[in-house]
């Protein structure tokens, strides 16, 4: 397949910004008018002349006064959350899943939402087949083959990328956060078609599923001294040959070496997680027997091996043959993105985005909801939003008001400066239209237990969707043809690995 590089800068580094992306953010950014040509500080630091004059124009200001003798012994968000806000943001939906899932499921203290969302929408497959009232897939098993193939990863792009200085940008950044618990939409369904999915009854959550940090420091204190040990033997390759290039035979050496560093990885993961079911071998994998009650209290029983389950969890819409949408304003719509480096398993599925405008997501959002289908989405869930509450509203917090300021930046601009990402997965299972038909607010399932929100589902509004939803995943069958002929085609344009849009959900 062509692919051209992105011409836009890694999005994190804001020295790296080039003029065109600054003079927008400034046309954007009205409060950047000069009122004095003449600063306070001729040699750029803070004097008291700075905080004389910045103290007698701002204390004339009532409003901050009064800001002033509150917010000094409160909490900021809980003291300037609008009232209003949260009157009208109604957990009231006109439009929701007629199938109901349960338990709320959560993910504890992991980074795993991206396979909480993913067996979320899976599990309605499951219930409606066997008759259930609750049921949850295993989260714990999809990790376990998740953090195994990004070792993997890591490994061959070290061998990959071992003739660079250790110092240089890439491999310092991938050296960085290695064997995140994050993930994207093809990352998933590379391990679906791999490993298929499993009852959470069969492979069940361990301490550290629930509580990942432990296990991630680990794993990556031995791949980066892992990595260490293959770029040496890469380099005294290289020099017993005086050539920069591996041969054949040296790469299968290095990957017959990685194999044996991985046994390590395996070891410690299989300690920590369990021994999950084993994936085919030779055409073959064991069966597993699950049985349960239906919600008519009639007990019940499958056996099948986990690829077959999932035969079962795919419904009419497979995993496979659905893609991500995604609002990303810096870069052109109407065209195939992926991110450098980013993947889990090695030579498996890419990570593959659509860019397009905001209102083909939400579209898409009630299209999937109408015809019964719960959606996988990816989002900024910590801008504007309150956990107790369960709100994600624009206009939730009066920051403005408060302190006699503009919070300015654009969508596009908080992607090129760091301000924002896409940081969380969660399932939209309704929306609220109104009399035209224009979304106003939308149902959510998170996957942080039900004492957050409403039980478990946050309401997000509309002008919160416009502005910190990045990805929608949609079935090719559901999507406009114009989008999918996108992403069927043959050219896509290749982001940096630092780029915001490689961020794991």
């Amino acid at each position: 397949m062509g692919a051209t590089h992105s011409k836009s800068q890694p999005a994190i580094v804001p020295s790296e910004l080039d003029e065109k992306h600054i003079n927008a953010m400034s046309a954007d950014l009205t409060h950047l008018r000069i009122s004095s040509s003449t600063p306070a500080s001729n040699d750029g630091s803070v004097t008291a002349s700075n905080f004389s004059s910045w103290e007698e124009e701002i204390s004339a200001k009532p409003h901050v006064e009064f800001a002033r003798s509150i917010l000094n012994h409160t909490d900021l968000r809980s003291t300037l959350k609008s009232r209003k806000a949260v009157i009208s943001d109604t957990h009231v939906f006109n439009n929701e899943l007629k199938f109901k899932t349960g338990p709320i499921t959560n993910q504890k203290s992991s980074g795993r939402c991206w396979l909480f969302a993913t067996t979320n929408v899976l599990r309605y497959n499951i219930m409606k087949r066997f008759n259930l009232d609750d049921f949850q897939l295993s989260q714990a098993y999809l990790f376990f083959f998740d953090k195994l193939n990004k070792s993997n990863y890591y490994l061959e792009l070290s061998i990959e990328h071992s003739d660079l200085p250790i110092d240089d940008r890439l491999v310092a950044h991938l050296a960085g956060d290695l064997i995140s618990d994050g993930g994207q939409w093809d990352m998933v369904v590379n391990l679906l078609e791999t490993y298929g999915v499993v009852p959470q009854a069969i492979y069940p959550e361990s301490f550290h599923s629930s509580a990942s940090s432990p296990l991630n420091s680990l794993l990556k204190t031995k791949l980066r001294e892992h990595a260490l040990v293959l770029r040496s033997l890469a380099s005294s390759f290289r020099a017993s040959t005086g050539s920069s290039e591996l041969t054949s035979s040296h790469l299968a050496a290095l990957r017959a070496k990685k194999e044996e560093l991985m046994k390590e990885v395996y070891t410690v993961m299989s300690a920590i997680l369990g021994v999950p079911p084993l994936p085919e071998n030779g055409g073959k994998a064991p069966k597993f027997v699950w049985e349960f009650y239906d919600k008519d209290g009639k007990p019940g029983s499958w056996e099948g091996t986990p690829k077959e389950f999932y035969e079962i969890a795919k419904g009419d819409y497979s995993p496979a043959d659905s893609f991500s949408l995604i609002h990303d304003p810096r870069n052109d719509y109407g065209k195939l993105y992926t991110v450098d480096k980013l993947g889990n398993l090695w030579g498996g599925r890419p990570v593959l985005y659509v860019n397009t405008e905001i209102d083909n997501l939400k579209n898409a959002v009630v299209k999937l909801i109408k015809a019964g289908q719960p959606v996988f989405f990816g989002c900024d869930v910590g801008q504007f939003s309150d956990r107790d509450e369960g709100i994600m509203d624009t206009a939730l917090y009066d920051y403005e008001t408060a302190f006699d300021i503009t919070l300015g930046l654009s969508k596009a601009d908080r992607l090129r400066v760091g301000e924002s990402s896409m940081t969380h997965a969660m399932v939209i299972s309704g929306v609220h239209l109104d009399s035209n038909g224009k979304p106003v607010r939308y149902k959510v399932e998170n996957s942080w237990g039900e004492a957050p929100g409403n039980k478990g589902y946050f309401v997000m509004t509309d002008a919160w969707f416009e502005q910190f939803v990045y990805q929608v995943v949609v079935p090719k069958a559901l999507a406009p043809k114009e989008l999918v002929k996108v992403y069927e085609g043959d050219e896509k344009t290749v982001l940096p690995p630092w780029d915001p849009m490689g961020s794991l959900a």
